[in-house]
């Protein structure tokens, strides 16, 4: 801002548990994020020091909070964060950056996949057992 703080600037600026709200984020990791460098921009403060949040701050939050969720580490975060401050002209990077962490997720979701076709298995062998009202035939470690 230009120190000329208008009505219409007032009310797009959200306090630190409003965005907490919106993000689902704590204070605390707010805070935290704040601390590591992990915000494109500068969070701006009130004349007495709180902090004041833009919804370009809770936008970017979050796509933070989706990537953290999918398992990017904070340091992949923390460059990522980076690259969106400098501005225009990285974008390679950061679809590198982007593209490494897809190909996680999709691992990841594969061996969840697996992981839920042998669940659903096991699940169809014991509902089958229990309909027939027998436990014949399933694993017992203490037989």
């Amino acid at each position: 801002m230009d120190g000329m703080e208008t009505a219409e600037t007032r009310a797009e600026q959200l306090s630190i548990g409003e965005v907490a709200e919106r993000t689902g984020l704590s204070v605390h990791a707010l805070r935290f994020y704040e601390r590591e460098g992990l915000l494109v921009g500068p969070v701006q403060r009130t004349a007495g020091g709180r902090r004041r949040y833009t919804p370009v701050d809770v936008d970017w939050l979050l796509i933070c909070v989706k990537l953290r969720e999918s398992g990017m580490p904070l340091a992949d975060l923390k460059h990522f964060a980076e690259l969106v401050r400098l501005g225009p002209g990285n974008e390679a990077d950061r679809l590198r950056l982007l593209d490494a962490h897809q190909q996680r997720v999709e691992a990841q979701i594969q061996a969840l996949e697996e992981c839920r076709t042998l669940i659903a298995w096991k699940v169809g062998v014991y509902a089958e057992h229990l309909a027939r009202g027998e436990a014949g035939g399933l694993w017992d470690p203490t037989g």
